[in-house]
């Protein structure tokens, strides 16, 4: 009741922090605490209601995958429905409210990929016209951090930065929980483009290893003269290329000095390439 007053503008930390904390200290916490912030979400007073919407999105900051399994349920998921849908409160709910209600669904479904009843939810909800367009999150929006990680996340890898976030998101200052959610979309940045690299060097290795068998191939067939007209410009076709993965393959693998594993499949790769480009040479040129 005192992290929702609704005779308090502002929003009060002290007493989110001492929720968030019972939620989490309190075995049954995690299922009775989004119960109450629906109630609470459903108020016909506003303040309340977005002060109810401010405790909901810190408790998914900080307690954990047993609260976000309860807020991934139709049964939380369809309260926070009823603020949006005309059938229910969405005829008198205030637009401030329901573009609230709509920010943290889609929100959920960005930061929760792997929950399903929430994508199916928002999706319903698009697809009935309640929401005509996906809402673009503020910059100081309270995000919170992907649950699951993947394995060797850079959450998990960069010590110093998962240590500086952990560190923001205790505070009860708002501007620390904005450096928060700066610092989490930087890491995603960072996150995203080390997944687009390994795609590239994935992608790469693959194309090298097909067109140096497909040569290969073609190749034995030049040799046995049974190469007709297509096939030869096949095979020119394939030299040219495999002459230009030749420096994707080194800039590749002097963005991977660090990853044993990654540099040695690279190296193979090119080793391949080297033999079939010599080979062509040999042969055909």
């Amino acid at each position: 009741d005192k992290a929702t007053d609704p005779s308090i503008p502002e929003e009060n930390w002290e007493c989110i922090q001492r929720f968030c904390e019972q939620v989490n200290a309190d075995p049954e916490g995690p299922s009775l605490a989004p119960r109450l912030l629906a109630h609470k979400i459903q108020s016909p007073q506003e303040v309340e209601a977005l002060h109810a919407l401010t405790v909901l999105e810190t408790c998914v900051n900080n307690c954990g995958e047993r609260f976000h399994n309860e807020i991934a349920k139709f049964r939380f998921l369809n309260e926070l429905i009823k603020v949006l849908s005309p059938k229910y409160y969405g005829t008198w709910s205030s637009e401030k409210v329901k573009s609230r209600v709509t920010e943290v669904i889609f929100s959920w479904t960005v930061w929760f990929p792997q929950e399903v009843k929430i994508r199916d939810a928002y999706q319903m909800l698009k697809k009935q016209g309640i929401v005509k367009e996906d809402p673009k999150v503020p910059e100081d929006k309270i995000l919170p951090p992907p649950s699951p990680r993947p394995q060797n996340s850079i959450f998990d890898t960069d010590e110093e930065k998962s240590k500086l976030l952990a560190r923001l998101l205790r505070s009860s200052h708002s501007e620390d929980l904005q450096a928060a959610n700066r610092l989490i979309k930087s890491i995603l940045k960072e996150e995203q483009e080390k997944s687009a690299k390994v795609s590239r060097r994935v992608n790469t290795i693959s194309e090298v290893s097909e067109n140096a068998k497909r040569m290969d191939e073609l190749l034995e067939n030049y040799k046995r003269q049974e190469l007709s007209k297509s096939d030869q410009d096949t095979l020119q076709s394939l030299f040219q290329r495999c002459e230009k993965l030749r420096p994707l393959l080194f800039r590749l693998a002097s963005e991977t000095v660090d990853e044993d594993e990654a540099l040695a499949e690279i190296l193979q790769a090119n080793d391949k390439l080297t033999q079939v480009l010599g080979q062509y040479r040999q042969v055909v040129a």
